[in-house]
């Protein structure tokens, strides 16, 4: 994926980046289905993207293919006028991005996959930053609310937050991992195929990360959460696993520089082969019967989807 990464991370790493150069490049490799709205926010605008791959059995073209979805999560690209160039925040993005483009010309290649793929991000050159503990965070020019509603879509049967995690002392390892699956407020076991093409695809021993309950309830609740990657899974029932971009000390979300485009690679490239399996119904996020019998067993966690009890947002 190299070729591709270059090529998208040459146009994201700008003060001028946008989502339609972006969907440009889409539009002249045979990718029609790319949608752009530039939202505007409290702190500034920026562009959401919807990328809908179609597989040879997926919905899109009648089939019955299981859909994943791959979201890009992120605050920013970068923190002009406060810092200069791309943001390690951007690697999500820029992970999903390169890998519409890649799956875009692998189906020029004949290689097209059986489900469909939905990709989603924002695109933002100019985001603010906020504290945090260790290290500083990226701010978002809209609020995370916001954030799903654009980049959740209701046919993901299954979806894979990408997101840079290096703003803390949870993760002590240099490239990606994967997290539990969290679905409709449980924190499920790790799924075991997707341990399967994480080692096969490194060539290494798979690397996991922890998550807690207030990882997977919504921002605005006051609670402390490691980032991000899991806020996806507070706004739909398909079961969502987090892909973290990963360094073994705790790097500032904000610091530029600090983009590891090996690192990027790879994390993409288990995502297309995730996308691959899945859509053949080869990977599972989650074992359904298990899941049916915790529910019996304990009720329903839909709760930590919310604000909880009297809690305002």
């Amino acid at each position: 994926m190299f070729k591709q990464l270059l090529e998208v991370y040459d146009l994201l790493d700008s003060s001028k980046a946008n989502g339609e150069v972006i969907k440009d490049i889409l539009l002249e490799k045979n990718q029609k289905d790319v949608m752009v709205e530039r939202v505007e926010g409290n702190k500034g605008k920026t562009d959401f993207m919807k990328i809908k791959i179609p597989g040879s059995k997926g919905k899109l073209k009648g089939g019955n293919a299981p859909t994943l979805g791959i979201i890009g999560r992120l605050g920013g690209l970068g923190a002009r006028p406060e810092r200069i160039g791309f943001v390690s925040d951007g690697d999500g993005a820029l992970t999903v991005l390169s890998i519409s483009v890649k799956l875009a010309e692998m189906a020029i290649q004949g290689d097209v996959l059986d489900g469909d793929v939905i990709i989603t991000t924002h695109i933002c050159p100019d985001a603010p930053t906020r504290p945090h503990d260790p290290v500083p965070f990226m701010g978002s020019p809209v609020d995370i609310m916001t954030m799903n509603q654009h980049e959740i879509d209701n046919d993901m049967d299954a979806i894979l937050s990408v997101d840079a995690t290096k703003g803390n002392r949870v993760i002590n390892h240099k490239g990606f991992a994967i997290s539990p699956t969290v679905k409709q407020g449980y924190i499920l076991r790790i799924s075991e195929d997707l341990l399967d093409l994480m080692q096969t695809v490194t060539g290494r021993l798979p690397v996991t990360f922890p998550i807690t309950l207030q990882d997977i309830s919504p921002y605005g609740n006051d609670l402390y959460h490691l980032n991000s990657i899991l806020q996806p899974a507070v706004a739909t029932a398909a079961p969502v696993v987090g892909v973290a971009i990963t360094a073994e000390v705790a790097v500032p979300g904000c610091g530029t520089g600090a983009s590891h485009l090996v690192d990027i690679e790879v994390a993409g490239r288990f995502c297309i082969e995730a996308a691959k399996e899945f859509g053949k119904n080869k990977c599972r996020f989650y074992d359904e019967e298990e899941y049916s019998r915790i529910v019996k067993l304990y009720g329903e966690m839909t709760r930590f989807q919310t604000y909880g009890n009297g809690a305002e947002r």
